[in-house]
Formats: C-alpha cells, structure tokens, sequence
C-alpha cells in the first residue's frame, strides 16, 4: 500500500473528528485541496493545522482555538450556519454550501 500524501493523511485526520459531530467536507473539491494545503504551510510555519482564514494572534489560549477543525469550540456558531468559517466542513445534510450564510456570533446572539 502506497504511503499517504501529507494533504490525504490531514484529510482523514479531519474526517475521523468531524464525522461523529456530523460534519463532512465540503463537496466543493478544489476548496478542500486548497484550504488543506494552506493548513500544512501554516502547521509547518506555526506548528499547528491552524484554520487558513483567521488571524493567528500569538495567545496560545485564544489560537488553539483556531486549530482545525475547531467545530468543538465554536459548535453554536457553526451548528447555526451549518458550515465552519472558511467552508471546509458543512453538516452531513448538506448539498449546496454556496447557499449558506455567513454569520457573525453578534448576528446569532451568541456574542
């Protein structure tokens, strides 16, 4: 059997922590590769798998937050817009992610 690519080996890492909070990958498959290969250069650069489009701050409290995937930290949030942030994960029920809203916590209540 052929060794995983770095971006095959993130992917089912993801897959085993977002299957059971019933999450899935985006169906959408040129944003999956992408947003993976720019979580390798930020693990690389930073160490972590941080998420791609949030800012890492340098408070490891506030930036762990932010390692992919984050759906236990921000399950609210993301359960109400049925995606993560950057689009990588939406609910397992989902078919077309384009249609989902992009929401800030203040617009959920949740802030």
């Amino acid at each position: 059997m052929a060794a995983l690519s770095p971006v095959e080996a993130l992917r089912l890492l993801h897959e085993r922590v977002v299957r059971p909070l019933g999450f899935k990958f985006s169906p959408d498959e040129d944003l999956v590769q992408f947003l993976l290969e720019q979580e390798l250069l930020l693990e690389a650069r930073h160490g972590m798998p941080y998420c791609p489009c949030q800012p890492i701050r340098g408070s490891r409290a506030r930036d762990m937050r932010i390692v992919c995937p984050c759906i236990p930290f921000h399950r609210k949030h993301y359960d109400a817009m049925r995606r993560c942030w950057c689009g990588l994960f939406v609910h397992e029920d989902v078919t077309d992610p384009d249609s989902l809203p992009q929401l800030t916590e203040e617009e959920l209540g949740l802030a």
